[in-house]
């Protein structure tokens, strides 16, 4: 079963920003219990993790490629998790992917996150 599904993506020229959100279609998935990680992935490369919450203090983490550019945060009420993409570049462009681990810590190895994963929502930026 789906537990994770991401939304948000679309086409943005360079510059603009986007907000991607990670929620679940399934009852009972509190979002808040688990360590949230963003990934992308390009055709023909390999997956990288960009950013990362934690499931207690909610400290943050952030591959150098996007960061101060790009941020998590949770919203409990919703049970939703965002990546706000601001100042998109050509390079950002790939299907993101939300994941979740069930960890007091956070990381960007995609194995680290065992417990669930979305299909992708995909961003393109061009001009």
């Amino acid at each position: 079963q789906v537990q994770l599904m991401e939304s948000g993506g679309g086409l943005v020229q360079p510059g603009g920003s986007l907000r991607l959100s990670c929620k679940s279609p399934t009852p009972g998935f509190t979002l808040r219990n688990y360590a949230i990680g963003w990934f992308r992935q390009v055709a023909g490369k390999e997956r990288e993790g960009i950013s990362c919450i934690t499931s207690t203090l909610d400290s943050t983490t952030y591959a150098d490629s996007v960061r101060g550019r790009f941020t998590i945060s949770r919203d409990n009420t919703e049970n939703t998790v965002y990546l706000q993409m601001n100042n998109l570049r050509p390079e950002d462009a790939a299907t993101y992917t939300c994941a979740a681990a069930y960890h007091p810590g956070c990381s960007l190895r995609p194995d680290r996150f065992l417990e669930a994963w979305g299909q992708g929502t995909s961003v393109t930026v061009s001009s």
